[in-house]
């Protein structure tokens, strides 16, 4: 073959300033290319082996070697894969992106947006270009009677052509690197790279350091195989040890047998795994391999709680795992990472497009060598199909935990608090993915136990139940225009919208222990949501209307809810019969008392007969008041702003059966009566939320005040 010069088609001085500048967002990328070509001709052998139209080697076995010269400054990519003759060189190389590079760079040459779909245009060997100043290629094909080539590029501009002396099939590409790229002349670096990209490629793929120190191991001679290159044979003579007989003698005894053992050569490492747990058969898999993985792949060492394999093959290919992991944080410091690959190669993590946004909480691996990916293989480029994939993942999620609920409840309720969050949150973001899970949505009471809200509906609604037959026997006795006028207005509510049903809540079970308490006295239940995804989740379910099934009902009846903090007001059960007009004046005279001695005219005073003597005052604020507040401290990023304008609003409950409330009613103007009021106010206040700094110092000196006096 003649020298052969020329400068590479379709005016590549334009085209490799793009490929420098944004079509691959990072450099070290340029070693997945390679890499992935290097696989590619491995695997096109293979088949034409199994077609009959080559013959591979009696000894043949596919890998890729990757050799690193720091003092050459080189990186050499080596495959035993197809190779390619003078004439696929010059079709496949020097014309640069040949299935379309002129509709390229008339698109994209003015371009800055690096996002923009590009399609396939077979430029994964030119991101060789974005770090070396020489580029060389020498190959031979696996074609009978094949010409061994030598190509040689600097700067991606020019290059040079002639025969070669590669004498094994396959393509080796050596990189002279540029200055601002040394970092990959780096063994470590190197390595780096390739385990982010290419832990699992189908491929075998090992790292040399040029001119290293040659590394040895022993092994016992048994273990010996053909491929290993022996040092020494060595022989470890047996270990023994003396030992007392039991008439007082010493013996000596062998310990260990000697052994033959073998120095040889460090046997060689590959880089990836060629056959990763996700493209096995699920049946085929145990709880530890799946375990394993996830330790080998996240670096998390605590246990997942469970995984989801997924293994399709129609419509389109997609095999992967998903891990649901422990969660020990608020929703807002989780992160999840799932991994996607196409034919094993890595891609990114966390591709919006084919991960639905939720389930970015979750970590995983999902391989689909379907995705139509543009030549950088960051974007994608068909999302009708990308659609279907990312519905289908949803609705493999959904049915793992609806089957989950059915078959092993207690195991859902065992995990519930930490997948809750992920639930709740693909509840809000996907709607099929909500209609799917509706049913399977389940909440802590006060008791611990694990209950629907059709569950906590009917439960309470027996109480109600049994409420109204009170009622009418109380009725029995009522005059005929008593019964008439009771007639009207159940007829007025029959026409007027239903109103919600009251689910109460606690979201600090601490901070609301008073509140449970009375609760738990008046046999009534709340449900505990306690995670900050929990605010805009309860909004949401109050948007729809939730099927509760009565006993020997044909058809479930359809119910809205409304949630209410358990602090949110007190419930009609808490409150003793009294006088109205007598609270009506024992409100008035609360009232002047208190703000003429803690001065908030955010607070509303309320005089309350409680059952229990013992409570002597609550703060309630209203719900809606509540979310309001929330919402304004959000938006406000929790400064000193919009966040705090409420100061300490509400309403202060004040209980006329407590001994302390009788004595401030009865002494307006008594030595201890102001002390009384802060300290009855400061008490409501931390059984709603903490008190400020300064109300803090106030309260300990006010309540070490009060015990001096008693002591």
């Amino acid at each position: 073959m003649q020298m052969e010069k020329g400068s590479l088609s379709i005016e590549s001085e334009n085209m490799f300033p793009i490929i420098k500048k944004w079509l691959y967002s990072d450099h070290d990328i340029f070693i997945r290319e390679l890499i992935s070509n290097g696989c590619d001709a491995i695997t096109k052998r293979k088949k034409l082996d199994a077609l009959g139209e080559a013959q591979l080697p009696d000894d043949y076995k596919s890998k890729i070697k990757v050799v690193v010269n720091t003092e050459d400054k080189t990186l050499t990519f080596i495959d035993n894969g197809i190779g390619m003759t003078a004439d696929e060189v010059k079709e496949y190389i020097n014309q640069v992106a040949f299935s379309g590079a002129t509709d390229f760079l008339e698109k994209y040459k003015d371009k800055d947006n690096a996002d923009q779909i590009i399609g396939h245009f077979g430029l994964g060997f030119y991101s060789a270009f974005m770090v070396a100043d020489v580029v060389t290629i020498d190959t031979l094909s696996y074609k009978d009677g094949a010409t061994a080539v030598h190509w040689q590029s600097e700067g991606g501009i020019d290059f040079e052509m002639s025969d070669g002396d590669m004498d094994e099939v396959g393509t080796k590409i050596t990189l002279y690197m540029s200055e601002d790229s040394l970092e990959f002349a780096n063994e470590f670096r190197v390595k780096e790279v390739l385990n982010k990209y290419c832990s699992f490629m189908p491929v075998e793929i090992f790292v040399e350091k040029e001119n290293a120190e040659p590394e040895y191991e022993t092994i016992d001679e048994e273990d010996l195989k053909d491929t290993d290159t022996v040092v020494e044979y060595i022989t470890e003579p047996a270990k023994t040890e003396e030992r007392e007989k039991e008439d007082g003698t010493k013996e000596t005894v062998e310990v260990t047998p000697e052994k033959k053992k073998v120095k040889i050569n460090k046997r060689p490492v590959s880089i990836s795994d060629t056959n990763p747990l996700w493209m096995k058969h699920p049946n085929d898999c145990t709880d530890e391999e799946y375990k394993d993985f996830y330790r080998k792949v996240f670096n998390d060492y605590r246990e997942p709680l469970f995984w989801i394999h997924l293994n399709m093959d129609y419509p389109f290919n997609l095999k992967g795992i998903l891990y649901f992991p422990k969660v020990n944080t608020q929703y807002d410091n989780l992160e999840g990472v799932i991994k996607l690959y196409n034919s094993q190669v890595f891609i990114a993590d966390n591709i919006k497009e084919v991960i639905p946004e939720f389930l970015m909480l979750l970590k995983g691996v999902i391989d689909c060598p379907d995705l139509p990916l543009n030549v950088s293989r960051s974007a994608l480029q068909n999302d009708g199909f990308v659609k279907k994939i990312s519905d289908y993942i949803t609705k493999k999620v959904a049915d793992k935990l609806s089957g989950m609920y059915k078959t092993k409840k207690e195991d859902y309720e065992k995990y519930w608090d930490d997948i809750s969050p992920f639930i709740k949150y693909g509840c809000l973001r996907d709607d099929k993915f909500r209609d799917k899970m509706k049913e399977y949505i389940i909440f802590k009471d006060l008791e611990g136990n694990y209950i629907t809200l059709p569950e906590y509906i009917k439960a309470d609604g027996k109480i109600v139940k049994a409420d109204e037959a009170d009622d009418a026997e109380n009725t029995e006795d009522s005059t005929v225009e008593e019964k008439a006028d009771d007639a009207a207005e159940e007829s007025a509510d029959d026409n007027a919208e239903e109103k919600p049903f009251t689910v109460y809540y606690v979201n600090d079970v601490q901070q609301q222990s008073q509140y449970i308490n009375l609760f738990k006295e008046q046999e009534k239940n709340a449900v505990i949501l306690n995670h900050s995804i929990d605010s805009p989740f309860m909004s949401q379910l109050e948007q729809f209307e939730i099927e509760v099934k009565e006993d020997n009902a044909d058809e479930p009846k359809k119910v809205r809810v409304k949630f209410t903090r358990v602090d949110s007001e007190v419930t009609d059960e808490t409150v003793a019969e009294a006088d109205a007009e007598e609270l009506k004046a024992q409100t008035e005279k609360l009232d002047k008392i208190f703000n003429r001695v803690i001065n908030n005219n955010a607070l509303t005073i309320e005089a309350k007969a409680l059952k229990d003597e013992k409570i002597s005052s609550m703060l309630t604020i209203s719900e809606e008041m509540r979310r309001y507040q929330d919402m304004m401290k959000m938006y406000s990023m929790g400064d000193n702003g919009m966040g705090d304008m409420f100061g300490d609003s509400g309403n202060l409950v004040l209980n006329v059966n407590n001994k302390l409330v009788k004595y401030i009613l009865e002494n307006e103007e008594g030595e201890t009566t102001d002390m009384f009021c802060e300290q009855l106010y400061d008490l409501a206040v931390l059984a709603n939320h903490p008190l400020s700094a300064e109300a803090m110092t106030k309260f300990v000196a006010r309540s070490n005040e009060i015990m001096n006096k008693l002591a």
